[in-house]
């Protein structure tokens, strides 16, 4: 697969993921192990039906164990914070931390062997942490203790998922049909502590199962799958960079459907945010094009 085609099929879950912050405040009160339970298990048997359809079961007995459980451990972490983090904070705001990932995506892969890290990334950087900082300062309505927890939990979801994105380069020959036992086995284990920590809670009426059956099949479904392939055959750094228009999406998608009310604070803190991996992105598409001159 040509390396811009495999690059694109990557940003398709960045649309995507623009709709995980909506789909998840429709399935509340359901508690954030059971939720990820639901959605992985659709999610999972989505990519059992393409695996078996593409007669990829064989290739899956030859994927290391580590592999495996590095992929769960990823998935399972970075939705477990992500649906607790929403739960305790407002979805708007804890989306927008969450969505400094794409720039510490562009972070973190400059310190991938071949890959160079610019005095842009590290500006684009710290603009974007100064619209999360915005966020936790509670902006003109000043600190909100009540949401520091969930704005945290955010900000380990945006660690998680850069982190684990920037390591599957490393695990690059590892067949993207492995991420539906990824997706298997974190909905089994997610269960298994859901039995053990939490109150069951299904989603509620029409609306909280709707949500609930899009995550799994979207954005927490049929996105990891389109993610694999660009992060591993595609362009990581344009990844990144494509990816700043993840937060910006997420916000307006909250705001056009009535979630979140507008303000200057969101709108300052999203144009910080997604600023900040602009730069980042300009750092990168310099970078390559030195590297391409140099060549």
């Amino acid at each position: 697969m040509p390396r811009r085609q495999a690059t694109a099929i990557g940003f398709i879950a960045v649309l995507l993921w623009a709709l995980l912050a909506l789909f998840t405040v429709g399935t509340a009160p359901t508690p954030p192990l059971l939720l990820n339970a639901i959605c992985f298990a659709i999610g999972g048997t989505l990519g059992l039906i393409w695996t078996g359809s593409t007669g990829g079961f064989a290739r899956l007995r030859q994927v290391p164990l580590r592999v495996y459980l590095f992929g769960t451990l990823g998935l399972f972490g970075y939705h477990a914070l992500y649906f607790s983090a929403l739960r305790l904070a407002p979805a708007a705001e804890a989306g927008l931390i969450a969505y400094l990932w794409p720039l510490l995506i562009v972070l973190f892969s400059g310190l991938l062997p071949g890959e160079t890290l610019r005095a842009g990334h590290l500006i684009g950087g710290i603009v974007g942490f100064l619209g999360a900082a915005l966020i936790i300062g509670g902006g003109a309505t000043g600190f909100d203790p009540q949401s520091l927890p969930g704005y945290l939990l955010a900000l380990a979801c945006a660690l998680t998922w850069s982190t684990y994105s920037v390591l599957s380069r490393k695990l690059g020959d590892a067949p993207t049909e492995s991420v539906a036992v990824f997706c298997v086995a974190t909905a089994i284990l997610s269960a298994l502590l859901h039995l053990a920590t939490e109150e069951t809670v299904w989603p509620q009426g029409t609306i909280g199962w709707a949500a609930a059956i899009g995550l799994g099949l979207g954005p927490v479904g049929l996105a990891f799958y389109v993610w694999d392939i660009g992060v591993k055959r595609g362009d990581i750094q344009l990844l990144g960079v494509a990816s700043y228009a993840a937060p910006l999406l997420s916000t307006l998608v909250l705001v056009l459907t009535g979630v979140t009310s507008p303000s200057w604070s969101l709108a300052g803190a999203a144009f910080l945010i997604t600023g900040g991996a602009a730069l980042a992105a300009r750092a990168s598409l310099r970078s390559g094009v030195t590297q391409s001159t140099d060549g």
